[in-house]
């Protein structure tokens, strides 16, 4: 399962048009859709995607102009407009 969920995640990225917006791009907004947590710019326009976890308190658990955050159990991952991984901190 879990090689099947990167191998869509790889699709999605590859297939994007959208992979391409410069860093500095501001977010503008995050949606939690199934497992995945998906960002846009203030266009509308998809720029990021990342996954959001699959147990009972995962999920998206905010976002600023610039960082979202995603809880995936014990641990809190910040990822930057295009997805990129910026930091964890614990969750407790």
């Amino acid at each position: 399962m879990k090689k099947l969920s990167l191998f869509i995640l790889l699709l999605i990225f590859s297939n994007s048009p959208l992979r391409a917006e410069p860093a500095s791009t501001q977010i503008a907004n995050a949606i939690q859709k199934g497992g995945f947590v998906y960002i846009y710019n203030e266009k509308g326009g998809q720029i990021g995607c990342v996954g959001a976890g699959s147990g009972p308190k995962d999920g998206l658990v905010g976002y600023t102009g610039s960082t979202v955050s995603v809880r995936k159990g014990d641990f809190i991952y910040n990822y930057n407009a295009q997805g990129g991984q910026t930091g964890c901190v614990s969750a407790k």
